[in-house]
């Protein structure tokens, strides 16, 4: 295999940056551009790197060597650390590349870790999910999948679903007669076990979901309502260009914050009402398109003013999506606490100028996830490919339980459960292919 090298720490000028090699060569080409002979394993050398070339000098630099197989990919590796120019890695890293190696794609010192046995593909995708998480709840759900507690608890049904089809597997192979309807209960017994673990490792997704992308929460309403004014006290910055010009937001505009944990992704969009105002008429189409995106809708009207003919059109348009109500303008004298048409929707009440009621808002924005997994510490499924293999797996299994129950033959049984092991592995990397390893791990940064 090449010996590959990329730039490990994030593009553009810092104090410091990492660059890391793997492969047979590594640190046979970190000797040669140091000129030092020996590098103590597992211990940061100072070394100077010269381009062999002509002897220039690149940088100073501390060599980290790590030999196979007690190293990240289980090749050799090396890290350096030099100085955060631009130029300097470049100069670094085209200085390797003459002397050999080759730039490496997305992920590929993971997957290489991963074709060395040093991870699953779990732990892998996990190493991803920690990149890219945007709380500590989110980063604490990777890090117990990247140690394996995902691995961990998919074990019990794999090894139990071996059981049951070494079983089948026998009474076919050796056995003339059909399995006893004592045998036949006792593997419907394990098989309905594993079935309803799995069910609830999957059923956690809708959690997990939100917890790794995001819960996205469109704010909506007339315009002049002050959603706009809504959308910036809830991020606690001027982001949304405020007026008192009725249509001045005509785009959607978002921004993640972070509440107890949970990401939330707030988009202000138009103000919604009847317009020929072509530009207009496309910020409304874009907010209708925001309001079918998300998992909760924030339905903002004027408790200063009568509700309208559009108000009553928009809760009409909502009424079967996940929403809050929202009365705004609390701090005004006009302000009416409790309008009559909205007061069984339990409306929160709100001044977007002032802050009043935007704590209790941020309340009832959480009470809206079902968040009982996040509390009680469980572990989420947060990967999509995770979920879907999950369900798959499940399914099949309850057709192996179906077919048993029919007192079908052992063969009829055994083919559903042959895939669910297969599913259940293909989360793992035992039997996923060539293809998905491509796929999944084109989504990875470079450099790890």
């Amino acid at each position: 295999m090449s010996t590959i090298i990329a730039l490990s720490t994030p593009r553009g000028r810092g104090a410091l940056a990492v660059i890391r090699m793997s492969g047979e060569e590594a640190i046979a080409l970190a000797q040669q551009m140091s000129g030092l002979d020996e590098v103590e394993p597992r211990r940061a050398t100072l070394a100077t790197l010269k381009r062999p070339s002509d002897d220039q000098i690149l940088d100073q630099v501390l060599l980290t060597c790590f030999p196979a197989p007690h190293s990240l990919t289980g090749e050799d590796v090396v890290e350096i650390s030099c100085h955060g120019s631009p130029a300097v890695v470049r100069s670094i890293v085209d200085t390797t590349l003459e002397l050999g190696a080759v730039l490496a794609g997305p992920g590929e010192f993971t997957l290489r870790a991963l074709s060395n046995g040093k991870i699953n593909l779990a732990q892998a995708e996990a190493i991803r999910d920690l990149i890219a998480a945007q709380t500590d709840a989110a980063v604490k759900q990777a890090s117990r999948q990247l140690h394996g507690e995902l691995s961990n608890a998919l074990g019990p049904f794999k090894e139990k679903l071996v059981e049951v089809i070494v079983l089948l597997e026998s009474a076919l192979e050796f056995v003339e007669d059909d399995l006893p309807t004592v045998r036949r209960q006792e593997v419907e017994q394990v098989l309905a076990v594993v079935s309803s673990g799995i069910e609830k490792l999957s059923q956690s997704y809708s959690a997990g979901r939100l917890l790794q992308e995001g819960m996205r929460v469109a704010i909506t309403g007339r315009p002049n309502v002050g959603k706009s004014s809504l959308f910036n006290s809830l991020i606690e910055r001027e982001r949304a260009i405020v007026t008192d010009i009725p249509g001045t937001t005509r785009d959607t505009l978002s921004e993640a914050i972070d509440l107890e944990g949970i990401p939330v992704i707030l988009t202000d969009t138009a103000g919604l009402r009847e317009t020929t105002d072509g530009i207009e008429t496309l910020g409304i189409e874009r907010t209708r398109r925001a309001m079918g995106d998300s998992d909760l809708v924030l339905v903002v009207l004027d408790g200063s003013d009568d509700l309208g003919p559009s108000d009553q059109e928009l809760l009409n348009q909502t009424a079967n999506a996940h929403r809050l109500i929202v009365l705004n303008k609390s701090d005004l004298p006009s302000f009416k606490p409790t309008p009559c048409c909205v007061e069984e929707l339990q409306p929160i009440n709100v001044s977007a100028r002032t802050g009043d009621g935007l704590s209790m808002l941020r309340e009832a924005i959480l009470a809206s996830v079902n968040s009982n997994e996040m509390e009680d510490g469980s572990l989420l499924i947060t990967n999509a490919r995770h979920y879907d293999l999950l369900s798959s797996a499940q399914g099949e299994i309850e057709m192996a339980r179906a077919v048993l129950r029919d007192r079908h033959s052992e063969e009829l049984v055994l083919a559903p459960l042959h895939n669910a092991l297969r599913y259940l592995g293909q989360i793992t990397g035992e039997t996923t292919t060539e293809d998905i390893l491509s796929e999944i791990f084109a989504t990875f940064c470079i450099g790890k």
